[in-house]
C-alpha cells in the first residue's frame, strides 16, 4: 500500500516542518486571504483552486472550513489531501480525528501519511495514539519521525497517554535505523519525561536516554538524547553525563 518516494532520506524536505513543504499561501506583502472567499474555494473543480483552498486554511483559523477539509481527505489529488490535513491541523476539530485516523490507514502517499500523522499529534486526542505508535512501528522513515513528533503531544492529552506512549518511543530510540528518528525519539521521551512523577516509567525513559546518551553510533542522535536529559533535569541523569563526558567517553 505504502509508496517509496521518503525512503531515500533528504533531511531538508522529508524531516522539515511539514508546512515548509507547501510555502507560502501568499505573499508576505499581500493581504492574509479572506475566509469567505476561500470557503466556496474548498468545492471547486478545479482542484488547483481546492489545493490553495486548503493551503489558506493552514493560515487561518476557520472552524466553518472543518467538514469541508475532512471531505477533501479523499480527494484524487495528493496535493489536495496533503493540503488539507496541514489544514486540519491548524484547525484541529474533535470531528476530525477519525477521519484523519482512517485516511492514515489506507492512503498510499508518503507525503500525505506525514501529513495526516502531523495533524494527529495537533489536535491532543486519545484517539490519536494507537494510530500513531502503529505510524512509528511499520511506516516509511520521514513519517515514523513525525509520528514520534506527534506522540510527544501526549503530553497534552492525559497522564495514562503519556504512559502509553513512552515504551514505543524507546523501543524506536534504540532500535530504528534511522538516526534521525531515533534523535526525534529521544527529543519526544525528553518531552514527556518532564511531565511525569518519579516513577517506573519515568526512571525507565531516562536510562534509556542515558543508554542512548552513551552508547548510540551517532553523534547527533547522542547530542540529542544529553539534551532530553539536561531539559528533563534528573539528578542522576546529570551526573552520569559529568562522569562520562570527564572520562572522555563521549567523543
Amino acid at each position: 500500500m505504502y509508496d517509496d518516494d521518503l525512503t531515500t532520506l533528504n533531511p531538508d524536505s522529508e524531516f522539515a516542518d511539514p508546512l515548509d513543504a507547501l510555502g507560502p499561501v501568499e505573499d508576505s506583502d499581500t493581504p492574509q486571504y479572506d475566509p469567505e472567499v476561500m470557503l466556496p474555494l474548498l468545492k471547486a473543480t478545479d482542484p488547483q483552486q481546492r489545493m490553495l483552498a486548503a493551503r489558506a486554511f493552514c493560515e487561518l483559523e476557520e472552524p466553518r472550513a472543518v467538514a469541508e477539509l475532512i471531505a477533501l481527505l479523499a480527494d484524487r489529488c495528493p496535493l489536495v489531501r496533503v493540503s488539507a490535513a496541514y489544514a486540519l491541523g491548524r484547525n484541529p476539530a474533535a470531528e476530525a480525528v477519525e477521519p484523519l485516523i482512517a485516511q492514515l490507514g489506507q492512503d498510499w502517499n508518503g507525503y500525505v501519511r506525514k501529513g495526516l500523522v502531523w495533524a494527529l499529534g495537533n489536535v491532543h486526542d486519545a484517539r490519536t495514539l494507537e494510530p500513531l505508535i502503529n505510524a512509528l512501528k511499520t511506516d516509511i522513515s520521514a513519517v515514523r519521525l513525525w509520528a514520534a513528533s506527534a506522540l510527544a503531544q501526549m503530553a497534552q492529552v492525559s497522564y495514562e497517554s503519556v504512559i502509553a506512549a513512552i515504551p514505543p518511543l524507546i523501543e524506536a530510540m534504540r532500535r530504528d535505523a534511522v538516526p534521525a528518528v531515533r534523535s526525534n525519539c529521544a527529543w519526544a521521551i525528553g518531552q514527556l519525561c518532564r511531565e511525569l512523577p518519579s516513577n517506573v516509567v519515568y526512571h525507565t525513559a531516562v536510562d534509556a536516554l542515558i543508554e542512548t546518551f552513551a552508547e548510540d553510533k551517532d553523534l547527533g542522535v547522542r547530542e540529542d538524547a544529553r539534551t532530553a536529559i539536561l531539559k528533563i533535569g534528573d539528578t542522576r541523569g546529570l551526573q552520569v553525563i559529568e562522569e562520562i563526558e570527564r572520562d572522555g567517553f563521549f567523543l
